[in-house]
């Protein structure tokens, strides 16, 4: 099943990024093995693209990741309200991408009625255009919020492993809250984090709707996936639009593979300390 569902559309994406096929021009499909490749690659706006991707999916992975575990620090105990409080701060990430960019486009930042505005002008600032003036801002925004909860999962998981008597000896040793914290908790969240960081990388790497959305690309926000659907959907070219998906594919194990690296080196110092 396996497979089935993954393995074979992406043989067929591979096949079909070997072939020049325009949908206006459905008769003259034809085999040209590298060239679509040579000619994504040629095109200044991979690069670019390349680069708003990596910037938007690390920014938003590495701010979610910080504030997914001082929210999963702060539920990991019992207090008044504890599910309620738990159920409110998953509710972002089960929220239809579409519905979370236009809730945030036009209730959040909007110029004119954007509730981001109001409560700036209670301090006397002057209304922001969120959406052209600061676009990459603006989707790192979007996704941070969105991501948060996915992240706090994962690690509020973790946290709740961790076997309550090796912190109860470390209590009686005289280990304060932070020294516990880096020297038993986080090493014992190691797997998680690394688990968190990749798959946030994976679902990151694949975010379309917000961009599409709130800021149609421009200013810099212009990712692999949006220029994928700009060769599959406007430009009708479905050989380029297969080499941008294996591309991206490439790109995702990639980034993956970096994240997982710099974390473990990261964890071996910690420990060598």
């Amino acid at each position: 099943m396996a497979i089935l569902i993954t393995q074979i559309p992406f043989l067929v994406t591979v096949y079909y990024s070997f072939r020049k096929w325009n949908l206006l021009r459905p008769g003259d499909a034809e085999f040209v093995g590298f060239d679509n490749y040579v000619s994504v690659i040629a095109n200044g706006a991979f690069f670019s693209s390349l680069w708003a991707t990596v910037l938007i999916v690390a920014a938003s992975v590495f701010i979610s990741l910080v504030l997914g575990m001082l929210l999963a620090l702060l539920l990991d105990r019992k207090f008044m309200g504890q599910g309620l409080a738990r159920t409110l701060l998953i509710t972002p990430f089960l929220m239809m991408p579409a519905a979370a960019a236009l809730i945030w486009k036009w209730s959040m930042l909007d110029s004119n009625v954007g509730m981001v505005n109001w409560g700036l002008s209670l301090f006397g600032i002057p209304p922001v255009s969120w959406n052209t003036d600061y676009p990459v801002l603006t989707i790192i925004m979007v996704l941070v919020w969105q991501y948060t909860p996915f992240m706090m999962l994962i690690l509020l998981a973790g946290l709740q492993s961790q076997p309550n008597d090796i912190l109860e000896a470390a209590a009686v040793d005289g280990a304060g809250p932070i020294r516990t914290y880096f020297s038993l908790t986080l090493p014992h969240l190691r797997q998680y984090v690394e688990l968190s960081v990749l798959l946030g990388a994976i679902l990151l790497l694949q975010v379309f709707d917000p961009i599409a959305i709130m800021t149609r690309g421009t200013g810099g926000t212009k990712t692999l996936s949006y220029l994928l659907y700009e060769r599959a959907f406007v430009g009708l070219e479905i050989g380029e639009a297969a080499a941008y998906g294996v591309l991206s594919v490439l790109v995702t194990i990639v980034v993956a593979t970096i994240a997982l690296r710099t974390l473990f080196k990261i964890f071996k110092s910690e420990g060598i300390r």
